[in-house]
């Protein structure tokens, strides 16, 4: 970030305590902590535990995570229960969070949990081409490799769906 996004002049550097060298506007006064978007993304699960959805959008054949970005106003968790409810119109019963990573293409923290719906009858929207329910071993194989959906899946299967 080299420009202050309130009024444009060319930021500085200046030491902020313990955060050391920041952005500083001398016009404004003030501190300009580079941004980021924060979204969710989810293992959605049927209600027995033994399946997880993983959908296909845009045109592309790989399969992924549901996932979305966190509106204004909106915490992680109503953001979990939103894209569900948007992507599959399935509805969340309960839900564990399992881990979150910073996403560098596109400068977005993600949060990421493990999703029980109440039914596993899904119904796509516009925002998903296809869905398909795999048992974990099966999502394991299926999900697109060496993303940042397989890493969240690794870890969730290892250490919260093992235990279901």
């Amino acid at each position: 970030m080299a420009y202050c996004e309130k009024c444009g002049h060319k930021l500085t550097e200046r030491e902020c305590g313990i955060d050391g060298a920041a952005p500083f506007c001398e016009s404004c006064g003030e501190f300009r902590f580079p941004t980021f978007s924060s979204a969710i993304s989810a293992i959605v699960m049927n209600p027995k535990k033994d399946k997880i959805l993983l959908i296909q959008q845009y045109g592309k054949t790989d399969n992924i995570l549901v996932a979305g970005y966190i509106a204004k106003g909106e915490n992680a968790k109503q953001t979990l229960v939103r894209e569900i409810k948007e992507e599959t119109d399935l509805d969340v019963q309960e839900y564990i969070y399992n881990d979150n990573e910073y996403y560098e293409m596109t400068n977005t923290l993600m949060h990421n949990y493990v999703a029980i719906c109440g039914d596993d009858t899904f119904k796509l929207t516009n925002e998903v081409d296809k869905a398909q329910w795999f048992s974990p071993d099966e999502a394991l194989k299926a999900v697109k490799p060496n993303s940042l959906a397989g890493y969240f899946l690794e870890k969730a299967v290892k250490n919260i769906i093992s235990k279901f």
